[in-house]
């Protein structure tokens, strides 16, 4: 990836937990910087979108299991170009599996936001 192109994380989740179970607010913050970093490690610019200088944002919602794979994604708001579009289950797939989550918490729904930015 050049200089001139930053891919951007956000690393703000909204977190829809599916059981009741009580985990340290700190093993939360740690698995949420293990995903982000997961995130910016393996979020790829399409080539014809830097071409074409193509942004875009989106939001996906992830279902996690407690073993960290993602059971299913959901497309919630498209970046609104096809080419970034399609980059999304293709970023979904080498995310799989994500990292365990937090003792007690045995499936975990959140918002992941998205950010293909030229820089």
């Amino acid at each position: 990836m050049t200089n001139l192109i930053k891919v951007l994380v956000l690393a703000t989740f909204c977190a829809l937990a599916s059981t009741t179970a009580v985990f340290a607010v700190e093993d939360m913050t740690a698995w949420k910087k293990a995903v982000a970093k997961k995130v910016a490690k393996n979020q790829r610019y399409p080539r014809s979108a830097l071409a074409r200088e193509i942004e875009g944002k989106a939001k996906i919602r992830l279902t996690v299991a407690a073993d960290g794979a993602i059971k299913a994604h959901e497309v919630i708001e498209e970046t609104g170009a096809a080419v970034l579009d399609r980059e999304i289950p293709k970023l979904v797939k080498r995310l799989n599996p994500l990292p365990s989550l937090p003792a007690g918490q045995e499936e975990l729904s959140f918002v992941l936001p998205l950010d293909w930015r030229l820089d």
